[in-house]
């Protein structure tokens, strides 16, 4: 199926500069629904981004496979948008030459110049085009990063962590585009965060990992509607329940979770 996602047996491991190994990911299996919001969460180091990587084509696994549908994934690609917690703009760019600059790079910017302002009204750019990174905000930045992602009209969008520097009010802000984005263009979405309240507002399920070397702890489904009340009791609950998995993940126990 096209926009679904499949880690297969994916282990990952780096020699560090004194020769030693690093186990960052210790066998994940994992399928990720077309069109479904998932979220990351676990320890800090624990190989969240490290998964985001691999999907995207930017690293490969030690061993196992990465799909985007029935395609193995071994290098990056159109298909995949990457958006990271920095923006990465280029700064001696304007707005618009920023989100249209993988269009020229592809020699795609003639026939769908159109898509460069389509996104950035979907955005919320507009009036802004003209603007260079160091004249906007953080959030307004990261915006502009998101449009840059989906200009390519990604069957996934990957988020690693990209809200994690905003401030509150606008991190929830950038939240709510994040749904009405994904609800309009109907792709799948995968987000690194160590936000729980974050997660359990966003996603469909919440893959909360162990410490390094990483396994899946469990697969949490979230089935409460959207828009989500953060107050409601069973919000509530699913936070609790994440914390407590996240305070035990990766202990010793004779659990064993299938996905």
């Amino acid at each position: 199926m096209v926009g679904a996602i499949k880690f297969d047996g994916v282990k990952k491991s780096f020699t560090t500069l004194e020769g030693e190994t690093v186990i960052a990911l210790g066998g994940v299996d994992l399928e990720i629904e077309k069109g479904s919001f998932v979220c990351l969460i676990g320890p800090s180091g624990c190989g969240k981004s490290t998964m985001l990587r691999l999907l995207a084509g930017l690293d490969t696994p030690t061993e196992g496979t990465v799909y985007l549908g029935d395609k193995k994934v071994t290098r990056p690609d159109h298909d995949r948008g990457l958006v990271f917690q920095d923006p990465n703009l280029f700064p001696w760019l304007n707005i618009y030459d920023n989100i249209s600059f993988g269009l020229k790079v592809r020699k795609l910017f003639k026939e769908r110049k159109n898509d460069v302002n389509e996104f950035i009204e979907l955005v919320g750019l507009k009036g802004f085009e003209k603007s260079f990174p160091h004249q906007l905000s953080g959030g307004m930045c990261q915006r502009a990063s998101l449009a840059r992602a989906l200009i390519g009209h990604p069957e996934a969008l990957l988020l690693d962590e990209p809200l994690g520097a905003l401030d509150a009010f606008t991190r929830m802000n950038m939240q709510d585009e994040l749904l009405r984005i994904r609800k309009e263009k109907e792709m799948t979405m995968i987000m690194v965060t160590h936000d729980v309240d974050e997660a359990v507002y966003l996603a469909d399920r919440i893959v909360v990992m162990t410490p390094r070397p990483a396994k899946i702890e469990k697969v949490i489904d979230v089935h409460l509607s959207q828009p989500r009340d953060r107050n409601n009791p069973e919000f509530i609950r699913l936070r609790s329940e994440i914390l407590k998995i996240l305070d035990f993940a990766g202990k010793e126990r004779e659990i064993e979770y299938n996905i």
